[in-house]
């Protein structure tokens, strides 16, 4: 048995192991617009992570979107933010740029129609009234590039609109004075909220042909598809194209900082996916395979990565 001396003299070395992890300061994490799809995961992100890693609270922002996001990170305004597609790689050029913590989701993007819509194409909107989104969102960025290679501009081929926040576009299009919302993404809760009204929706998205021409001019727009029952009766995927959102950290957020909240973000994931179908994807292969180089994954997720092989 060890003598008392002995064991009084190891307690002080034994208490920093035994204590529990103290609690960081709260993180901001910027998000988008009421009602927007990043405003949605990073709520339910900020609850999962609460429940499973207190030691790492954020605090979710209301923002114009990507555009914004990325501003607020450059001058350090926010921790953390979602920022999605193309708008996400520009922001991480350079060595003081932001870096990635997460590969999350991607978001195949589509035109939902209301169910009783004569409309069955991409060119039959032509001339029509569309709402593109919010000006400072991704959604609006990836149609200039989808469209634009299509031939098509989405101020002078369509009747464009913009919104404030995505939660005013549903009864938009549910009022017929939008013929189409462009959007995307599995759960996203402006289509949500059309599939669920009488009648529910219609989904269009381009054909192989324009999907081609798509990615061919922007390889950041990949193939991918809106898995079956994403939204209600829509029975089938849909094959179409979209770009990753990631988690992006400001310059010289802590190397320990973003190891934990990478690993605990993979940690929650599953649980998430239960309330966000799309936060399935969130692993770290979707981070190996997504980042658009290793340099740009942040150096806390890098070594995260390293660990779960």
């Amino acid at each position: 048995m060890m003598p008392r001396r002995a064991l009084a003299a190891l307690l002080p070395a034994l208490v920093p192991v035994l204590r529990p992890a103290r609690a960081s300061a709260p993180l901001g994490l910027a998000t988008s617009t009421a009602g927007g799809g990043l405003a949605t995961f990073g709520a339910a992100l900020a609850e999962a992570l609460a429940a499973a890693e207190p030691t790492l609270p954020l605090t979710p922002r209301l923002t114009e979107g990507s555009t914004e996001n990325v501003a607020l990170l450059r001058t350090g305004a926010t921790d953390l933010a979602l920022v999605a597609g193309e708008i996400a790689t520009a922001a991480l050029a350079g060595p003081d740029a932001p870096r990635i913590l997460a590969a999350l989701y991607g978001t195949p993007l589509l035109f939902a129609v209301r169910g009783d819509s004569p409309l069955q194409d991409i060119l039959a909107l032509r001339g029509r009234p569309v709402l593109w989104g919010a000006r400072a969102s991704n959604f609006v960025v990836a149609a200039r590039q989808a469209m634009g290679a299509l031939g098509l501009d989405i101020e002078s081929d369509f009747v464009p609109s913009f919104v404030g926040r995505m939660a005013d576009a549903p009864p938009l299009l549910l009022e017929g004075r939008v013929a189409a919302i462009w959007g995307g993404g599995a759960g996203w809760p402006a289509f949500t909220a059309v599939a669920a009204a009488p009648g529910g929706a219609r989904f269009l998205a381009p054909d192989a042909a324009q999907r081609a021409r798509i990615t061919a001019a922007h390889p950041g727009l990949r193939p991918m598809a809106l898995p079956a029952g994403s939204y209600p009766g829509q029975a089938a995927p849909i094959a179409s194209i979209g770009p990753w959102v990631y988690l992006l950290a400001r310059p010289g957020l802590p190397e320990e900082t973003g190891h934990r909240l990478a690993r605990a973000l993979w940690r929650v994931a599953p649980d998430l996916a239960r309330r966000l179908p799309q936060a399935a994807e969130t692993t770290p292969a979707a981070l190996r395979d997504a980042a658009p180089s290793a340099a740009m994954i942040h150096p806390g997720a890098a070594r995260a990565l390293a660990e779960a092989g």
